[in-house]
């Protein structure tokens, strides 16, 4: 008897993301080997989605955001000055480096990325052009078709 089981049921309302399956199997086999930062991954209709990562600590010059071949890719360095005159008795708030990546499904777009109160959203828009949509054939009543043998 085999211990997989199967996520199907999870993916038939899913939209937006190529091999969403292949990204949860990803998530609970952790192949990343670290789930730092944490992230969301939030729909917001037919077509919106966004990703919301912690990046308590870090500042806007410290995060970059770069889409290559369907791949977003946010990272995260930790800044080399700490500031004068402060010595850390504590230091919780983890500002190591990090890296994600995101496999984006076609016709996926980022739209925009803001930093807000320590959390980076990352809004992206499927947006599907009029040749790739599904179109409507209609069918002909009385009319012969158009081939005769």
């Amino acid at each position: 008897m085999s211990t997989a089981f199967s996520l199907a049921p999870l993916f038939r309302h899913s939209v937006g993301f190529d091999r969403f399956n292949d990204l949860f199997e990803s998530a609970l086999r952790n192949e990343a080997g670290s789930s730092y930062p944490p992230y969301n991954v939030e729909k917001h209709g037919d077509d919106q989605y966004r990703i919301v990562i912690a990046a308590a600590g870090f500042q806007e010059e410290d995060l970059e955001l770069q889409v290559e071949r369907g791949v977003l890719t946010v990272s995260g360095g930790k800044r080399e000055k700490t500031p004068e005159g402060v010595t850390f008795l504590h230091q919780g708030i983890a500002q190591r480096a990090f890296k994600l990546s995101f496999r984006l499904a076609d016709h996926i777009e980022v739209q925009n990325a803001g930093l807000q109160n320590g959390l980076l959203h990352i809004d992206l828009l499927r947006s599907v052009p009029e040749e790739a949509k599904p179109k409507r054939i209609p069918i002909g009543g009385q009319q012969r078709p158009a081939l005769e043998h």
